[in-house]
């Protein structure tokens, strides 16, 4: 089998984010320059347009349900401080519409005219989210697309519309364009909902409750009555449910049984609506029709490749709707479905860099014990090549979150490892979202080392494995599951050849100090606050155990990192080396909480590559 270098794995593209605006114009954030950009198509497979030309990442594009104008969003530097930009797709102007640039800004939404939109932001106060309202900025003059710092004519203000004193985002205008919904997140795994009248400013509560309950994606109902989201406030896996707004009444519209209605899009007009199981990591898109408040009519099932897909965004009728869809030997594209039947056509041909699609290998779903006789789900992946005597090394690659899940999505890196020689495999330790709220919290405050405890027995699994070689695990991860990187290689050396942590927390307490204002109640939420548990966060930090690690390590981090600070990797690297320990650090200057853009993937990667093939 041919053998293609990490750069050129690095550089199969992406498309996702899809948006058909009223002329039925299909807009993504596609990734060909190496950053993603707004690119849009008016028919399938047709050569995309691109739309902005900066060097950082656009996040999101949303079209005006009116106009041929989109707002997108876009931070500087991996900062997450989101700004927010208004593009006219006739003339290419682009004026920035928020231009807070120390502040946060998380976009609600257009109303039903196109004439004003809402978002959250913590401009006020860096710690909490307000709501706020903006009429949608006049027309520039002369503004040269791509040109976000110069626009001739300011934007009208906005209108703090209401004060919050928490975590919230805005999730959309009701039917009659007069109230918001507003969402507010306690913690992962506890959520509230409000409806906001604009006009008078009273918010109204919905969801009064005790203990840990989900309420997320949220949509008005056709009739403005009542709010379809997906909930576990009754049952342990989320259900999609009709919130009756007047009594506040749940009926269950769709029952998940033991996996998870993830989500749920409805279009008002035609009352159609698309929901999605979680099962096992795959998705199952449902399409149907609302024939009465609590019931659906299915409609069939698009054909998607199996893996995940989300992003829902409806055309102006109801008629037809685009997500992005992915798999473990499918590179992210946008297929468009028409509603009714059910048929399927990509849209976009996001490139595999000349790599053969069918080179691609596809994971498989395991099972393994652990030391309280669970079993964790996991995916194993392993090269087509024949194995070495001594069996393939393998890279345990850990999510973050902790609360995220490792979906059957493509990986670049994981393709080219597997083309390398390398096994990888990927546990869902007990934290892990996606298998219900108990799985979810067995690894809370006082439980956080039993998700390591996993991870030790997946790799005494992997050890039984006839194609594994055990002497050549490699500890891989990003964020908390640089963490969970930094915990195995001090409480389990013994079985680890190296270790590869990626914007990692190295220790709890320093972390909890100087994480963004506004994620600190969350995550304490989480792992413990400084307050109550700092004792118990300080025995479990890895920096505070480095004297137990054997194997060479590798850090990478963002200095803008605004969720786990750089000084997290200092740390850990100067400890390690301070142990004898064969460490690399490599900081990016801009990029944040992960690598966003190509030549710093490319250099990031090359790294790695070569560090495992020094040490593994």
């Amino acid at each position: 089998m041919h053998r293609y270098d990490i750069e050129r794995y690095l550089n199969v593209r992406s498309a996702g984010g899809a948006d058909i605006g009223p002329d039925g114009r299909l807009s993504v954030i596609l990734n060909t320059t190496g950053t993603g950009q707004v690119w849009s198509l008016d028919a399938p497979l047709s050569w995309p347009t691109q739309r902005t030309f900066f060097e950082e990442t656009v996040s999101f594009v949303d079209s005006s349900p009116e106009r041929p104008e989109a707002v997108f969003g876009m931070d500087e530097g991996g900062n997450e401080r989101t700004q927010l930009y208004r593009l006219n797709y006739e003339s290419g102007e682009i004026v920035d519409l928020t231009r807070r640039p120390a502040a946060k800004h998380r976009w609600g939404g257009w109303d039903g005219e196109g004439d004003r939109f809402a978002f959250a932001s913590n401009r006020r106060d860096e710690a909490v989210f307000d709501v706020y309202v903006q009429e949608r900025a006049a027309e520039a003059s002369g503004d040269a697309a791509g040109d976000r710092s110069d626009a001739p004519s300011d934007p009208p203000d906005p209108e703090l519309v209401y004060e919050g004193d928490g975590w919230l985002s805005v999730a959309g205008w009701s039917p009659s364009d007069d109230r918001l919904v507003v969402h507010e997140a306690h913690a992962s795994f506890d959520h509230d909902l409000y409806t906001l009248d604009v006009e008078s400013g009273e918010l109204t509560h919905h969801t009064p409750h005790d203990g840990d309950i989900r309420y997320g994606s949220p949509q008005w109902g056709p009739d403005g009555d009542a709010i379809y989201l997906v909930t576990d406030h009754d049952s342990d896996t989320l259900r999609l449910e009709r919130l009756d707004l007047a009594t506040g009444e749940f009926t269950v519209v769709v029952s998940g049984d033991e996996w998870n209605v993830d989500g749920v899009a409805l279009h008002e007009e035609s009352r159609r609506l698309v929901y999605s199981r979680n099962v096992d990591g795959y998705t199952e898109l449902s399409v149907g029709e609302l024939v009465a408040p609590d019931r659906i009519d299915e409609l069939p099932a698009p054909d998607l490749p199996d893996g995940v897909a989300g992003g829902v965004s409806f055309g102006p009728d109801g008629d037809r709707f685009a997500v992005t869809a992915t798999g473990s030997t499918h590179n992210a594209n946008v297929h468009v479905i028409e509603a009714t039947t059910g048929e399927t056509e990509r849209w976009t041909a996001a490139a595999t860099a000349g790599i053969p699609p069918e080179t691609f290998i596809e994971r498989e779903l395991v099972r393994y014990p652990t030391f309280d006789k669970r079993e964790i789900p996991a995916y194993l992946s392993v090269p087509e090549t024949e194995p070495p005597d001594s069996g393939y090394p393998v890279v345990v690659d850990i999510h973050g979150g902790p609360e995220s899940q490792r979906r059957p999505s493509f990986s670049s890196v994981t393709q080219y490892l597997l083309n390398s020689g390398y096994a990888v495999f990927e546990p869902n330790v007990r934290g892990s979202s996606g298998y219900g709220k108990a799985y979810a919290a067995l690894d809370d405050v006082r439980k956080r080392m039993d998700s390591v405890k996993d991870l030790r027995a997946g790799v005494e699994w992997l050890h039984d494995h006839p194609e594994i070689d055990p002497d050549r695990v490699v500890a891989m991860g990003g964020s908390y599951g640089g963490f969970m990187v930094l915990a195995a290689l001090t409480e389990f050396p013994e079985l680890w050849a190296a270790g590869v942590d990626v914007v990692g927390i190295a220790n709890f307490v320093t972390f909890l100090e100087h994480t963004g204002d506004w994620r600190r109640e969350l995550r304490e939420a989480e792992y413990g606050s400084l307050a109550d548990d700092r004792e118990f966060l300080e025995s479990i930090s890895p920096v505070n155990r480095i004297d137990r690690i054997q194997s060479p390590l590798f850090v990478l981090h963002g200095a803008n990192d605004p969720r786990v600070p750089v000084d997290e990797a200092e740390q850990i690297a100067e400890r390690a080396r301070e142990q004898g320990v064969p460490v690399r650090k490599l900081v990016f200057d801009d990029e944040g909480h992960g690598l966003s853009k190509l030549e710093n993937r490319i250099e990031a990667y090359r790294a790695i590559v070569a560090f495992l093939g020094e040490h593994v």
